[in-house]
């Protein structure tokens, strides 16, 4: 069985108010068999949408190949713009060693709420993908369960769905955005809200989607 080893600290710039939370980058990171294309950085497979995403949403001119110059863009940008990330898990297995949620096991999971009161200035999580099994939004739930005095409690049921929790007197909103993964796109194309506006402009596509999901959570 493949051990699936997060090969990426958290990564949280000082006074941040922002924390992307995702799963597991795929296992070639861990492995370090990148692909042409790939960044040594965190959502940095070139399979991925999340930069495409901010690079457009920031006009970020950013550089999308394994350089050290393309991680330092990024790092610079969540510094600037106080943006951290911390991936919910830690470590897992894989009986087949690919990039899909639903074959991760035996997850150890980053201590979340610790690292939250760790950083008393993150006010916001922002999931890359929902509740569904093994996304970030379910193993947050789950460790959510270890403390009881934390409950979140429902801000807006609509996609993308919103929640808060008090941790410490402090509210924290939390956000699940789509996933930004080639994978998700069927998804994406489902959504009553994507046919409504792939109806009036035919050139509308899950990019597009995303990039106006994406926004006013970064902004």
């Amino acid at each position: 069985m493949f051990k699936h080893q997060h090969p990426y600290p958290p990564f949280i710039p000082e006074n941040s108010a922002k924390l992307i939370v995702g799963t597991l980058p795929p296992p070639r990171f861990t492995t370090q068999k990148l692909k042409k294309g790939d960044v040594d950085f965190c959502y940095g497979s070139r399979d991925g949408q999340l930069w495409v995403i901010l690079n457009r949403i920031f006009k970020l001119n950013l550089d999308f190949e394994n350089t050290s110059k393309a991680v330092k863009q990024r790092k610079n940008f969540l510094i600037e713009h106080k943006i951290g990330i911390c991936d919910m898990v830690d470590c897992a297995y894989r009986e087949k060693v690919d990039a899909s949620d639903l074959g991760i096991q035996k997850a150890r999971l980053r201590p979340m709420i610790e690292i939250l009161e760790k950083n008393p200035s993150l006010n916001k999580l922002i999931f890359t993908g929902g509740r569904s099994k093994n996304g970030p939004e379910y193993f947050f739930r789950k460790h959510l369960k270890k403390f009881t005095a934390l409950k979140l409690k429902s801000v807006s049921e609509t996609v993308p769905r919103q929640y808060c929790f008090t941790l410490n007197n402090r509210t924290i909103h939390t956000v699940s955005l789509t996933a930004p993964s080639g994978s998700a796109n069927r998804a994406v194309g489902s959504m009553k809200a994507f046919k409504i506006e792939k109806e009036k402009n035919p050139n509308f596509t899950t990019l597009d989607f995303r990039v106006e999901q994406y926004e006013p959570f970064f902004r």
